[in-house]
């Protein structure tokens, strides 16, 4: 007991709550595997003994994979290791991490077969997909008073709050209950919206109004929802946790605040990513941005090319997917980052939500690459060139001109210059290098990629 407390206190060290625990074993913390046996024992020999078999291929096909999913649920969440998440149950993340691995395992059935096999595929999941549909577009007329329309002047407005608006929200408030940080969510909404000025000549649905995008989007919905999201962790983080066993609870008004805090955290740790300290986490952090920003792209990708409508279930199971994986990936990826000698490998859920987003573009790829390979506008790439070679220049600067000034004002053959000018000559060797290195890849682009360039 003194060894697993130890290494518990280790584990939430950076935690703001203290966590109070009587410890009581009860019936509802089992893992009840015997039990899962018997009644998935029970269930296949009605299905062998007394129920009689379908003449229809199809649906024993069908039924065939759907109680081969179930099992392999069955076992995992008797059987799965447990993730760093405990509340309501272990056993409900452990669902979720066979969930995962079932999803994998579809992507890539999906991304092995041919692209109208794989379209006509998704008919065997709902028979009314497997059509080409056309994409909304949310552009056009962006006025936001229109005098010509006297019955209705606010018209534009009305049209774009669909029921993207409270998803949008709702979105934004999980994401930052996932990532914990003002400043990364900001970023991550913000560089999106540029994603969909850069790739709305590949996506109608990206194009948007100015106020659709910077109004509604940044500051309405995903402001808004960052905020309460903010407001959530900081409740989180001061509020006393005091778990006690249902049954110890004298009276019935604590045995159901109890029940309902049971879909609360168990402790609250909170998230200091603090990108800048070392080339390694602003690397780290650098790689969670874009893979969130790849995900939230695939959504739009995945929809376009295997032909499924905005509204789908599918669309929305997907969703409710990723709210159910992120946040443990998003806490393994920071333990993982926090203390790489107590966790020495990337969490299960973590590896598991980057193959699945890998996978994911890979079926774009494969699906569409015409649309893909549109010609982005001239002045886009012009932008994205001067963000990734601005990113560069800090980069080089933070993690090598400082260290390499502070070196060199240590030595003996410097002490004779002053910092100020030893930290000039690093700089201005190193922008040298830099502004040539990209001339250099300017140069590349042009010699090797012609075709890009005739497209502009």
């Amino acid at each position: 007991m003194v060894k697993q407390s130890s290494k518990e206190s280790l584990h939430r060290r950076n935690t703001e709550t203290e966590v109070f625990d009587d410890g009581t074993n009860t019936f509802f913390w089992r893992a009840h595997t015997l039990t899962v046996l018997f009644i998935l024992t029970c269930a296949l020999v009605y299905v062998t003994l007394l129920e009689e078999t379908p003449q229809d291929t199809a649906y024993n096909t069908k039924r065939g994979i759907v109680a081969s999913i179930l099992v392999f649920l069955c076992f995992g969440v008797t059987q799965a290791k447990d993730g760093p998440f405990t509340r309501p149950h272990p056993a409900y993340w452990r669902f979720w991490l066979c969930v995962t691995v079932v999803y994998e395992l579809f992507l890539i059935f999906i991304l092995f077969q041919t692209v109208h096999d794989g379209r006509q595929f998704m008919k065997y999941i709902d028979p009314n997909l497997g059509v080409p549909l056309p994409e909304r577009d949310y552009g056009g007329n962006c006025l936001i008073y229109d005098p010509g329309n006297t019955t209705d002047p606010f018209h534009n407005i009305w049209d774009k709050m669909d029921g993207f608006v409270p998803a949008h929200f709702l979105g934004w408030y999980i994401k930052t209950l996932m990532i914990r940080d003002w400043w990364m969510c900001m970023i991550i909404s913000v560089m999106f919206e540029f994603l969909e000025y850069s790739l709305e000549h590949q996506l109608p649905n990206f194009s948007e109004c100015w106020w659709d995008h910077w109004i509604m989007d940044v500051l309405v919905c995903n402001g808004l929802g960052i905020y309460c999201g903010m407001k959530t962790l900081a409740w989180l983080s001061m509020k006393p946790y005091q778990w006690q066993g249902l049954w110890n609870i004298p009276t019935y008004k604590g045995k159901i605040k109890r029940i309902a805090f049971q879909f609360t955290p168990y402790s609250w740790v909170k998230f200091e990513w603090r990108p800048a300290s070392s080339l390694r986490r602003w690397l780290a952090v650098l790689g969670i941005i874009f893979m969130f920003l790849l995900a939230e792209l695939n959504t739009f990708y995945l929809k376009f090319v295997l032909w499924m409508p905005p509204e789908h279930y599918l669309v929305l199971l997907r969703l409710v997917f990723f709210v159910n994986v992120g946040g443990v990936a998003m806490r393994e990826i920071y333990d993982f980052m926090d203390d790489p000698k107590f966790h020495k490998k990337l969490g299960q859920q973590a590896w598991l939500a980057a193959a699945i987003t890998v996978t994911e573009f890979l079926i774009v790829v494969k699906y569409d690459p015409n649309t893909l390979m549109l010609p982005i506008p001239f002045f886009v790439m012009q932008c994205w060139f001067l963000g990734i070679f601005l990113i560069l220049i800090w980069t080089v600067w933070r993690f090598f001109i400082r260290a390499a000034a502070r070196f060199l004002t240590n030595t003996d053959q410097w002490q004779h210059i002053s910092p100020v000018l030893a930290n000039l000559h690093c700089f201005l060797f190193s922008f040298g290098l830099s502004l040539k290195f990209y001339c250099w890849c300017i140069n590349l682009c042009i010699k090797w990629h012609p075709f890009i360039w005739r497209g502009f």
